[in-house]
């Protein structure tokens, strides 16, 4: 039987949250570049449940709240792992482009964050990942347009971007959905390897380290 969710947070709480962090943070920051993107997409997140467009509004506010928590953590407290670090490093470098820093963001947290905010939400609700394949697609859904509008807004105009430009190399070697299906692949792995917690913490130090290198590689400095 699913066990109740103790104390969630609501979406609106941490969207708050993330407005604060928003106010706290001089512009050009890396960290602050992501988190107006990621700003955005959880309010139009908080506008789809108050719209009615999760048919289980509990399991999807919980897999939000729970993904955002993660992030969070980073933001307010500066607890790090091993994939956020490659940004708080770079965070404030000359050499790098504010669609890197956004990308490199959206990597760490999707790449990493998501796949134990599965895990997160499964334990909370009681229930099995095959549970919130449907959520994690809808909220999969809404970071593709997260991506496309990162790309829109902060992708140099077509008179300055060239195809030998390095940061066409650099975004074209990142895909969402290829990492949102590897993501997807790696909470199953966690949830099945939750009888074991040895391997499960190799196997998530692993994810985390592979996520970073990544992320280092997005963020790249550029000539001018």
């Amino acid at each position: 039987m699913a066990q109740p969710v103790q104390s969630l947070p609501s979406v609106g709480t941490v969207v708050a949250r993330m407005r604060a962090v928003d106010a706290a943070l001089p512009g050009h920051d890396g960290l602050a570049v992501f988190n107006r993107v990621y700003l955005t997409v959880t309010e139009e997140f908080d506008r789809g449940l108050d719209a009615g467009l999760f048919p289980d509004h509990r399991a999807a506010a919980t897999l939000d709240v729970r993904f955002a928590e993660r992030y969070l953590a980073v933001a307010e407290e500066g607890r790090a792992p091993a994939c956020w670090r490659p940004l708080l490093r770079f965070r404030r470098h000359p050499g790098v482009r504010p669609l890197q820093f956004a990308l490199a963001g959206i990597n760490a947290h999707i790449g990493h964050d998501l796949a134990l905010a599965v895990v997160d939400s499964c334990r909370a609700l009681g229930c099995e990942p095959a549970d919130l394949e449907d959520e994690f697609d809808r909220v999969g859904d809404l970071l593709v347009s997260l991506e496309e509008r990162v790309r829109e807004e902060l992708m140099p105009g077509p008179d300055l971007l060239q195809i030998a430009d390095p940061l066409t190399h650099l975004v074209g070697s990142w895909s969402l959905e290829r990492a949102r299906e590897a993501t997807w692949a790696a909470a199953r792995t966690l949830w099945a390897l939750r009888g074991l917690p040895g391997l499960a913490e190799e196997f998530g130090d692993r994810l985390d380290a592979a996520v970073g290198l990544a992320g280092r590689m997005l963020l790249t400095p550029l000539p001018a």
